[in-house]
């Protein structure tokens, strides 16, 4: 079992806020005492199917309060996502239908369980306590907070000062994230830095309402591949937790040195002193960065995959990228067709782009071939015979064959 302080240097380790450090470890040492774990939430609004890493920034962190025996609950927003965060929003957030909702939500549950140990975690939606508030409950909410205080928050200020709207409805987001802390009687809530106006309203209402306030842990905005924004599927700069062995592989290989060890941190089960000394020899010239570079990348492939698909993703980067030659899983497609077809629609037949526009933009970044042969042309169509060995950017293959 570990001490308290071997708890609070994992526990603490990345994090940029801890609001308190002296109650986080007085809640520790209550639950060594007492042998009750603290219960541990983060809450995710299903805004969109997929998880990237910036996601498990915070899936880690729990998993560290799960290894050490904690009750860690993962809530997911479908109340809140049909309100939509305002946090670092210019404009109104478009609100999202209960089946866009319920449909991420349950996206949202196969991909966390990559980290997070799914006999070990409670799901937990926030409409089974929100939903049942009636209009008083909603008045009383409400008039917990002034529209000064929440006039503090950056986002707002400057969406105010600009004249730009803000909707009633946005200033409830932050109470009603916070009353999920209420009902769930939280110990600790983990978040973005961004949350951090949200997370302390948590506290706030856990003390009108005579609980211990929570101890708030913020972690940083994880950046993308371009090492300067935040990772983000808008961007392109993300690696995404369902995306496939191979390109998770190869996307962590594409990181810069700086930003490996950002990864290592921040995403790497890792001790701490494990990390300082792969910099030490690295930066002594005794490791070279691409075999710190691989380690990363076998550890999170594996972490989303196996640890056989890990070595097979190492395997085919070094065959494709070191030695010229191509994939041993390349996937194989039959398509019946009569006419040509358009290369842009083709990509988006095999599941190779999402859109006939993101078709179009990988051709004018040279970055699609048809049996070698980079394509240029972005009216390039494709005669139905025969077979053709379709390539898009540096990982994704298809060999189609015509019937």
């Amino acid at each position: 079992m570990s001490t308290v302080d071997e708890q609070i240097a994992l526990l603490e380790r990345g994090i940029v806020d801890c609001i308190s450090h002296d109650e986080l470890v007085k809640k520790l040492k209550k639950s060594e005492e007492t042998g009750i774990p603290l219960r541990v939430k983060a809450g995710f609004d299903p805004t969109a199917p997929d998880l990237h890493l910036g996601h498990t920034v915070l899936l880690q962190k729990l998993k560290h309060f799960q290894d050490l025996g904690h009750d860690i609950y993962f809530l997911i927003g479908d109340f809140t996502g049909m309100i939509g965060d305002p946090t670092g929003k210019s404009e109104t957030r478009k609100a999202l239908t209960r089946d866009d909702v319920k449909r991420n939500a349950e996206s949202y549950k196969e991909q966390v369980f990559k980290v997070l140990d799914p006999e070990k975690t409670k799901v937990v939606f926030n409409s089974d306590w929100l939903g049942k508030l009636d209009s008083f409950d909603m008045i009383r909410l409400a008039s917990e907070l002034t529209v000064a205080r929440m006039l503090e928050r950056e986002d707002f200020k400057v969406r105010f000062r600009e004249g730009n709207p803000i909707s009633i409805h946005e200033f409830m987001y932050p109470l009603i994230q916070g009353y999920d802390s209420v009902a769930l009687e939280a110990d600790v809530e983990l978040g973005g830095t961004d949350q951090l106006f949200n997370l302390l309203m948590g506290r706030d209402l856990q003390r009108s309402r005579g609980q211990e306030p929570q101890v708030v842990l913020t972690l940083p905005l994880l950046e993308g591949l371009d090492g300067v924004n935040k990772m983000s599927k808008s961007l392109g700069n993300y690696i995404g937790v369902s995306e496939s062995a191979n390109d998770i592989y190869g996307k962590v290989l594409s990181a810069s040195d700086e930003l490996m060890f950002r990864y290592f941190d921040l995403l790497s089960d890792l001790g701490s002193d494990e990390i300082a000394r792969l910099k030490t020899d690295m930066d002594a010239g005794t490791l070279h960065p691409k075999k710190i570079k691989q380690q990363l990348a076998r550890e999170l492939t594996a972490r989303f995959h196996s640890e056989d698909a890990a070595r097979q993703a190492e395997e085919n980067f070094q065959k494709v990228f070191q030695k010229g030659g191509l994939p041993d899983d390349i996937p194989e497609v039959s398509i019946t067709a009569e006419e040509d077809i358009w290369l842009p629609q083709l990509l988006v037949d095999l599941d190779m782009v999402k859109s006939t526009s993101d078709g179009r933009r990988m051709i004018k970044q040279n970055a699609v071939s048809l049996d070698g042969e980079k394509v240029k042309d972005m009216k390039a169509v494709v005669a139905p015979q025969g077979e053709v060995l379709v390539k898009v950017g540096k990982r994704r293959f298809c060999k189609v064959t015509f019937g």
